[in-house]
């Protein structure tokens, strides 16, 4: 699968990263892990997001070319080092890529995954990560909309689409009908706030909000943020 990673001139490259969505079954129903990033980081500092961070040149084995599994152990390496949960990589789910948008002075290309979290209690390192929550994915969304857990669009975006599910079974095997998506948004201004277009947007490549056909949209506004996904 190719990569989307290189940049054209004039724009900062993005620097391939994985992230991996922790998912468990709480009391309630199914819980995601958030951890808190420190707010004096440049990139997402304050932000609230799954584990994940940069590949390293440990992440790849020698003669290792497969872009995949590198992203897998550095999703598992991440995991372990802000959180102190141990993942399988072989667990992992592939859900998507998303790419930081071209105007971003910092930019990853990060690969998300799923997972099921073992019961092993979270640990944040204190360094990078100052807190962690288990959320129920409509509740995290409530505490988002009221200005109290700081999402970028792709914990949103996933947020979104995994509280339709009620268990982790559930949820793994839903993400993994998902078609894998490399997701790189156009972000546009509207009233009230943006508005990022996704590839399969009826607007994508013209950069028009207003037309007729799929829209693939998170908007984010003053009065809240919605992501759209129509087809």
């Amino acid at each position: 699968m190719a990569s989307i990673a290189n940049a054209p001139s004039g724009i900062v490259e993005s620097q391939p990263a994985a992230s991996v969505v922790l998912l468990r079954d709480g009391e309630a129903g199914l819980e995601i892990l958030f951890l808190r990033r420190s707010p004096d980081l440049k990139f997402m500092g304050g932000y609230w997001v799954f584990p994940g961070g940069r590949i390293d040149a440990g992440d790849h084995l020698d003669g290792d070319t497969d872009e995949l599994e590198v992203a897998r152990r550095a999703a598992v390496r991440e995991a372990h080092e802000e959180a102190g949960v141990t993942v399988d990589p072989m667990s992992l789910h592939l859900v998507c890529q998303w790419t930081t948008p071209t105007a971003s002075p910092i930019r990853f290309a990060t690969w998300f995954f799923a997972a099921a979290a073992d019961r092993t209690p979270v640990r944040v390192d204190g360094v990078e990560i100052h807190a962690h929550q288990w959320r129920r994915p409509e509740e995290a969304l409530v505490a988002h909309r009221n200005g109290d857990l700081q999402f970028a669009n792709p914990t949103f975006a996933l947020t979104t689409r995994l509280a339709e599910h009620t268990t982790v079974d559930d949820a793994l095997a839903a993400v993994d009908t998902w078609p894998v998506e490399q997701m790189l948004g156009r972000v546009l201004p509207v009233e009230g706030g943006q508005v990022a277009l996704y590839a399969e947007d009826c607007g994508y490549a013209s950069r028009t909000v207003a037309c007729a056909g799929p829209h693939h949209r998170v908007w984010m506004l003053d009065g809240g943020w919605r992501y759209e996904r129509s087809f």
